[in-house]
């Protein structure tokens, strides 16, 4: 199905339509449908929208297209994994709103991308490398290193100790998305921070199993504690 320049405006009005359904995965199977190409342009400009659940329900789909094309054409889907390091990057002008969540999400749906590029999502909550921070940006980071440690928790290990620091940080959704992560890494030096953080009964709200959820930190902190209590020798 070829789509020229010109149909880009109803392009785009068709995955909105799509994104809107409540069905979410049935528009996800009509959005693979369309060339990847072409729908990673509407994709994402609603990685920037206002409306919290669009924008989430894009990056479920970023990443299903993207892993799909990348079954097809690597190259390609590394094209647009390079766009997205380049909306984070100083120099091009922007916010790249969305882009962390989406690499993350990408990673996880695909495994290779993953072995490419988790290093360089680590690497924006290094300090002294390329940290990011401005601290909303920072919040899609830690899920999107959280949405890879919860289906290949090997390739993110190695942010254990850089995660650590967020257990403190003022900002109660990093507190609560850093705990989510360190659970699914299961590693037992984070027990000590966790602790701290099982009486944070602060309320956040955060993007998990593919649905806006309002939690307190503590859940969080508790659910993570769990995980690493009961690993496998």
């Amino acid at each position: 199905m070829n789509i020229e320049k010109s149909g880009f405006r109803a392009l785009k009005k068709k995955i909105l339509e799509l994104l809107n359904n409540n069905d979410l995965e049935k528009s996800i199977v009509k959005i693979l449908e369309l060339p990847a190409r072409q729908v990673a342009n509407p994709l994402f400009s609603f990685l920037y929208n206002a409306d919290e659940l669009l924008k989430w329900k894009a990056v479920i789909a970023m990443g299903a297209v993207v892993s799909n094309l990348a079954d097809h054409n690597m190259e390609s889907a590394r094209i647009i994994m390079r766009r997205l390091l380049w909306n984070l990057n100083d120099e091009s002008g922007g916010i790249g709103w969305g882009s962390p969540e989406a690499m993350g999400e990408i990673m996880a749906c695909h495994e290779k991308l993953a072995e490419e590029y988790s290093s360089i999502l680590i690497s924006y909550i290094r300090e002294g490398g390329t940290f990011i921070e401005n601290e909303e940006l920072q919040k899609g980071v830690l899920w999107g290193i959280g949405r890879i440690a919860h289906v290949k928790p090997l390739l993110v290990k190695d942010a254990v100790q850089l995660l650590l620091p967020f257990m403190e940080s003022q900002h109660p959704t990093s507190r609560g998305l850093t705990a989510w992560t360190l659970g699914a890494l299961e590693d037992k030096s984070a027990m000590p921070a966790l602790k701290c953080l099982s009486k944070d009964n602060t309320m956040i709200r955060i993007f998990l199993e593919r649905h806006l959820v309002d939690c307190q930190v503590s859940e969080l902190a508790l659910e993570a504690m769990s995980c690493i209590e009961n690993k496998q020798p």
